[in-house]
């Protein structure tokens, strides 16, 4: 090689930085410029890093595959996308430099790399409660509560030429990550309430939402698309939930409306009233005006309430056991002679075929199963 660029171990907290070069003996670049790449320089990448040339502001290579990189001017610009999947050639189709033939040596040219490793321990917490709609279906709950929550995010560049494009572009030396962060905290605050949305359309709770974090971190990266995927090539890794906590009147609301929807099974709810009574016929007979004016007392209670006791809730139960109606069997089913029933063509139980639709025994009776129901004729 004639030059040779390369980049140290990038720590986390710098997105990008500017490739170093040594000079051999051999290089055409005997005024020693670091903003020119002789034809045949080798270009050193590290795991974890995409490097990116660019010429008169143009990016020009891209490589992302652990290794060396040799570079050839006279050659069509060359995409070794390697984990970033497809999506970075496409971006290059987009915002790439056309190429020119003849391989000139143009007046500009930078080598940058840029920090693909997973971005961690980004801290957040909610500075004002998120509406968080409770449902469900089950009891007829739907009401909307407040949501407070904390814990840590990670990111990592997915698209380093939207990254440079967007947001870096032709720093001197290095882009770090206390340059973004701000921005990107409060990007992601505002983005956790359509993300709770989503949850809610699954009917979680909140107490479930830090069990949910894979569906947490996929409606993350659908709510931050257009900011952080389109415009800056950044993707949500991971999130981790420190707590999610509601307000005690909230939380008390859903305790009560469940309370309610129990109370509407008349079993369960003769069930309550049986404990109820206990209670209160210990606290009777504890009375200090005598036991006799306790359990007085309490008749005239359960007299006002209409006379409904547990034996009636009980029988009341019974009857909406009694009146649900029966599965009806599927249809085009068949009764099998060994007792099966069966849908199909054969008997999932014994295997014989399913009988045919009808046969005529000589008798005159029309059968379907193998003997005459008349005359046992087979």
């Amino acid at each position: 090689w004639k030059e040779f660029f390369y980049c140290e171990a990038l720590p986390n907290d710098v997105m990008m930085r500017k490739g170093e070069k040594r000079t051999s003996g051999r290089s055409s670049n005997t005024k020693g410029s670091d903003n020119i790449i002789s034809n045949g320089s080798g270009i050193a990448v590290a795991d974890g890093q995409c490097m990116i040339i660019v010429e008169q502001g143009k990016i020009v290579e891209v490589c992302a595959e652990p290794g060396e990189f040799t570079y050839d001017a006279s050659t069509e610009p060359s995409i070794f996308s390697g984990k970033l999947g497809d999506s970075i050639k496409e971006t290059f189709k987009t915002i790439g430099k056309r190429f020119t033939f003849g391989g000139d040596t143009a007046k500009d040219q930078r080598v940058y790399y840029f920090n693909t490793k997973e971005l961690i321990d980004n801290k957040f917490g909610t500075p004002n409660p998120i509406p968080f709609r409770v449902v469900d279906s089950k009891i007829g709950l739907d009401i909307d509560v407040s949501v407070r929550c904390s814990g840590v995010y990670s990111y990592k560049i997915a698209d380093p030429l939207l990254f440079y494009t967007n947001v870096c572009g032709n720093v001197e030396q290095e882009y770090s990550r206390d340059e973004l962060d701000g921005q990107l905290k409060t990007e992601f605050i505002s983005a956790l309430q359509p993300a709770f949305g989503k949850l809610s359309d699954m009917e979680l709770r909140p107490n479930q939402i830090v069990s949910h974090n894979t569906d947490l971190e996929n409606a993350m990266n659908t709510a931050l698309s257009a900011k952080w995927g389109e415009l800056r090539g950044l993707k949500v890794v991971s999130i981790a939930l420190g707590s999610v906590t509601l307000p005690d009147d909230d939380a008390e609301m859903i305790k009560q409306a469940q309370r309610t929807a129990i109370m509407k099974d008349p079993t369960m709810a003769a069930a309550t009233l049986v404990g109820a009574q206990a209670d209160a016929m210990k606290a009777a007979a504890s009375n200090e005006a005598g036991a006799m004016t306790g359990f007085m007392g309490m008749g005239m209670a359960m007299n006002a309430g209409g006379g409904m006791n547990a034996q009636n809730l009980f029988a009341m139960g019974q009857q909406q056991q009694a009146a649900q109606p029966q599965s009806a069997p599927a249809a085009n089913s068949w009764k099998c002679s060994c007792g099966a029933t069966a849908t199909g063509n054969f008997c999932p139980e014994c295997g014989s075929p399913r009988p045919a639709d009808g046969w005529t025994c000589a008798c005159g009776t029309v059968n379907k199963g193998k003997f005459c129901s008349n005359c046992g004729a087979k």
